[in-house]
């Protein structure tokens, strides 16, 4: 932290999320110090964050915090923390995949990788990425004509490729054991290939799985059922009491509407996702990959398929899976997915002072 009380950062959208970017050297050591700090940046607790650089919404209440590794695999380690909005929290319990699209050109532009690509280690789930995009000699280009969904114009391609499962947030492809199970009633697939997931037909909820995110949201009967399915689920999947946490998501699934692989709506925990989350998109299709999943056939899968299409309320984004079905348990030999980012700001951030 500066002598003035600011703090150097970048604000960078990185897929379709928003978030500040941070040296861990400009942040405190101590994680409780670290924790408080963000949440007077961020303007958390409140509602608006009126006072502070945050969103007013989970997708864009969120922070990277990136140094150079120590592991002779990876160039830097990233570490993601979710901030709550109305509540004073700060999760490191998940990856985000849509911000580590933001990590590579940020590692760059910082000066701790001289270019693509660059090898990150997550350090939520000590697993690693690597991130391709255009640039030379310490130069990002942001410019580009990739449109994702979600997103209003074109940027610069970045290519994120995800190798197997190790180090997965509940330590196994298949948390529970089975590959379908029946909780609070319900069918499900409870799956983690970088993030926890519990897949479910809409169906099972009696609803369509087509519904809008205000529909969702303004369901409270919905809601009250979302909630008792994921701690039950965090609980069989090793995850403990996540009712504090924002994993594992629930993501509905239905059968594709417009020419995609599968239909999705996606609980990030409360509130519904406008999109899909990078890595929870490559879950959800590794689930819809294993024999006797919950909703498998609902998707629009060929033999020997390696993209898919994944329809959510905006529109579309495309991910690689490819599985080992003879191993047992199955496994994931890649995963890959197209993002894009671009940085919006880079100075000085000043908290409110702490209470």
């Amino acid at each position: 932290m500066g002598t003035d009380g600011g703090v150097r950062c970048m604000l960078m959208r990185g897929g379709t999320s928003k978030g500040a970017y941070f040296l861990a050297e400009d942040l405190p050591a101590d994680p409780a110090a670290r924790d408080d700090l963000l949440l007077r940046i961020m303007g958390s607790p409140d509602a608006r964050q009126i006072d502070g650089i945050g969103g007013a919404h989970p997708l864009t209440s969120k922070v990277a915090v990136i140094s150079r590794s120590a592991r002779p695999d990876a160039d830097v380690d990233y570490l993601f923390l979710q901030v709550g909005v109305g509540e004073a929290t700060v999760s490191d319990r998940q990856n985000c995949g849509n911000l580590l699209a933001g990590v590579g050109p940020f590692a760059v532009e910082r000066g701790l990788a001289a270019a693509s690509p660059v090898r990150i280690h997550m350090v939520n789930s000590a697993s690693l990425a690597a991130a391709s995009f255009p640039g030379a000699d310490g130069v990002v280009d942001y410019e580009g004509d990739t449109a994702i969904a979600g997103v209003p114009g074109t940027a610069a391609a970045v290519v994120l490729d995800f190798a197997g499962t190790e180090g997965s947030a509940t330590g196994a492809l298949l948390p529970t054991g089975n590959a379908a199970d029946v909780i609070e009633g319900i069918t499900v697939t409870c799956i983690d290939n970088g993030m926890p997931v519990v897949v479910v037909p809409a169906a099972e909820f009696g609803r369509t799985g087509y519904e809008t995110v205000a529909e969702l949201e303004a369901d409270a009967g919905l809601g009250q059922r979302v909630r008792a399915l994921r701690l039950a689920a965090g609980r069989l999947m090793g995850l403990g009491d996540v009712s504090a946490a924002t994993v594992p998501k629930i993501s509905l699934i239905a059968a594709p509407a417009d020419g995609g692989t599968i239909c999705t709506r996606t609980f990030i925990p409360v509130r519904v996702h406008d999109s899909i989350g990078v890595l929870g998109a490559v879950s959800v299709v590794t689930a819809l990959l294993l024999d006797g999943t919950a909703g498998r056939d609902l998707a629009a899968v060929k033999p020997g398929q390696a993209r898919f299409d994944i329809e959510h309320p905006t529109g579309h984004v495309e991910v690689e899976v490819e599985v080992d079905q003879a191993s047992r348990p199955p496994a994931v030999i890649r995963s890959g997915v197209v993002r894009t980012a671009r940085k919006l700001f880079d100075g000085t951030v000043f908290p409110r002072r702490s209470r």
